[in-house]
């Protein structure tokens, strides 16, 4: 596995902060998940060891936690809340509009690997919905026409930062 060696420092300094090894497993995936983007079955065989746990236990956490992914994800991942709420303003919808204007299918990464849209079960922001997420950027009351204009600057790779406001 091709870790960075800074990534590999810090798992060497956090599984010590824990009377048993094998808590550390949750910071050790969050560590590995930021160097690759992802959890690999070769990385989930790898902490497995590293930690003394079998390799279904490491598992277990990657397929619980929403924010653990075993597959790449786009640069740019798009989140769209289909929670109730959402979903009532019309999530769907949006989600379909991204999914138009990107050219992407529904959980798959683009061709180019830039840019995923999925849906998400609950943004947190159910008086504000719809709701989508981009990256960490969260875009509140969401109509078809923002959720272009947001697509847009995705595409062109100036959507979804912090400083973005749309």
């Amino acid at each position: 596995m091709n870790l960075k060696p800074e990534t590999l420092e810090k798992i060497e300094a956090v599984i010590p902060r824990y009377p048993q090894k094998r808590s550390a497993v949750l910071p050790v995936l969050h560590l590995v998940h930021e160097d690759q983007g992802y959890i690999s079955r070769e990385a989930t065989e790898w902490i497995a060891e590293k930690l003394g746990l079998e390799p279904i236990n490491v598992w277990e956490l990657i397929t619980f936690y929403p924010m653990l992914r075993d597959k790449p994800v786009g640069k740019k991942l798009v989140r769209v809340c289909r929670t109730l709420s959402c979903a009532l303003q019309g999530s769907y919808k949006i989600c379909e509009t991204f999914r138009e204007v990107l050219e992407c299918k529904l959980d798959e990464p683009t061709p180019d690997g830039e840019v995923m849209v999925e849906f998400a079960e609950c943004l947190a922001s159910c008086h504000t919905g719809p709701v989508v997420m981009v990256n960490d950027e969260l875009y509140e009351h969401v109509d078809e026409t923002k959720a272009k204009e947001i697509a847009g600057k995705v595409r062109n790779g100036t959507g979804g930062t912090p400083s973005d406001t749309v």
